[in-house]
């Protein structure tokens, strides 16, 4: 509640009256706290497994509203979303999971410098382990090299 000393104010018996206006400085401090909260929060909120994902041009489908990732990272470690495990402890790890489904799709995130041959030996104890259904998680966008690569007889050079 707030009060005003001007005369036009004072009651009949020399009191001052009531002004029925909302005092919004608590109000605003308290969304500036909670603006300075979320600011704070949000890059914690995301994932923390640097790998580099190749880019595709596809178009992206739905994602579930839960999705199990498998990453493979550039030094061939594997995690279970943000758990690291063995290869050999994968499907039981998956299994282990509250909402152990088989038919369930594995969104597979793999680093742009994992050969060709481990990401299909991680591929095959998924399909060992009954985990048929299998998608490929990438950047969206055009891909960073288009042309094909320069060799040491093709010098690069800007085209005319």
């Amino acid at each position: 509640m707030g009060a005003s000393i001007a005369d036009a104010d004072l009651d009949d018996d020399g009191d001052f009256a009531e002004t029925h206006e909302i005092n919004v400085t608590p109000f605003i401090d308290v969304i500036l706290v909670l603006l300075i909260i979320f600011m704070v929060a949000a890059p914690l909120s995301t994932v923390d497994l640097p790998i580099e994902l190749p880019s595709s041009t596809a178009t992206p489908l739905k994602k579930p509203d839960k999705p199990t990732y498998v990453t493979i990272k550039s030094d061939l470690a594997v995690a279970l979303g943000e758990t690291p495990v063995k290869r050999v402890d994968l499907v039981r790890s998956l299994d282990a999971m509250a909402d152990a489904n088989k038919d369930r799709p594995i969104f597979m995130r793999i680093d742009r410098g994992v050969p060709y041959g481990d990401f299909f030996d991680v591929l095959e104890i998924l399909r060992a382990g009954g985990y048929l259904k299998v998608k490929l998680v990438a950047l969206e966008g055009v891909p960073a090299s288009t042309s094909p690569p320069a060799t040491a007889d093709q010098p690069l050079s800007p085209k005319p």
